[in-house]
């Protein structure tokens, strides 16, 4: 891998959710010539014969599938918490991106909030959250990126152009009308922001207007009618205890029941530099 690229993290646990992220990681790896890292999360307190095992184990599940999508993947151990180790390692090799498998949102998670959404938050780097394998290998085609008044829905942009230019995918922007004046002032700030910068840089894109009403419950609805490949959000800026308790909007479109792929972007995300794409903007 030259030294300029960035890692595609995948956090491995032996699992099946783990290899559904893994071929999406390979999907998105034959695109933009990255290569490939599983990233398994031991406990601080581990026995170094153990660790030693897990690391021949991870290094040997890395080469069977370097032979099997015949491309270079690569395997690496972090001790800690998941809830800390994986955004740790992601920051400090500077990955590109992350893709995570997870079972979306079941048993006690219903009430103490997704574990991934806690994963993500902690992270510059920006995640693909999967629940099932790609349907196939070949581009994103629609990709559904949601549009409101939050600031922070400038740092989608950058990402969505990032896919656009890489997987010449068609953004479907959705806008709905807040009831307060200023809140519809700041989406149509946001929605022109990013317009611009899809037209400068040639990506196509269709506006979908929706009533008024659960805007995250709407996404789910509107991805599933065009059959998405993936949904494009920005995590809440300072997330709080409240948030996973009570379940901050990005879990429920995380954990979707149609296992729609979601890729979240925390504000002020580091991932591949777009600024050629940007016009300078964010770089």
């Amino acid at each position: 891998m030259e030294e300029h690229q960035k890692p595609i993290v995948v956090p491995w646990d032996f699992t099946p959710v783990a290899e559904h992220a893994l071929a999406h990681a390979v999907k998105i790896s034959r695109m933009v010539g990255n290569e490939i890292c599983l990233l398994h999360i031991v406990d601080s307190g581990i026995k170094p014969a153990v660790e030693g095992e897990k690391r021949v184990l991870l290094k040997h599940v890395a080469n069977e599938n370097s032979k099997k999508y015949n491309m270079t993947i690569v395997s690496d151990i972090s001790k800690g918490s998941i809830f800390s180790a994986i955004a740790d390692f992601v920051n400090d090799k500077d990955a590109s991106v992350v893709v995570m498998g997870t079972h979306g949102m079941k048993g006690m998670q219903k009430l103490t909030g997704s574990w991934a959404l806690k994963v993500i938050v902690k992270s510059k780097v920006p995640f693909i959250v999967v629940q099932d394998p790609p349907a196939d290998q070949e581009r994103y085609h629609n990709i559904v990126f949601p549009v409101d008044f939050r600031k922070e829905n400038k740092e989608k942009t950058k990402m969505a152009i990032f896919m656009g230019k890489y997987f010449d995918s068609k953004m479907h922007i959705l806008v709905t009308t807040a009831y307060d004046k200023n809140l519809i002032k700041k989406t149509k700030i946001n929605l022109n922001f990013a317009i611009r910068y899809l037209i400068q840089n040639n990506i196509e894109y269709q506006i979908h207007e929706i009533p008024k009403g659960n805007f995250a419950q709407q996404t789910l609805d509107f991805a599933q009618k065009i059959n998405a490949d993936l949904i494009l959000i920005v995590t809440t800026k300072n997330i709080t205890f409240a948030d996973y308790m009570v379940g901050a909007s990005e879990q429920y479109i995380i954990a979707n029941s149609s296992k729609i792929p979601v890729c979240c972007v925390n504000p002020k995300a580091s991932f591949a530099n777009t600024a050629q794409f940007m016009g300078g903007w964010g770089s």
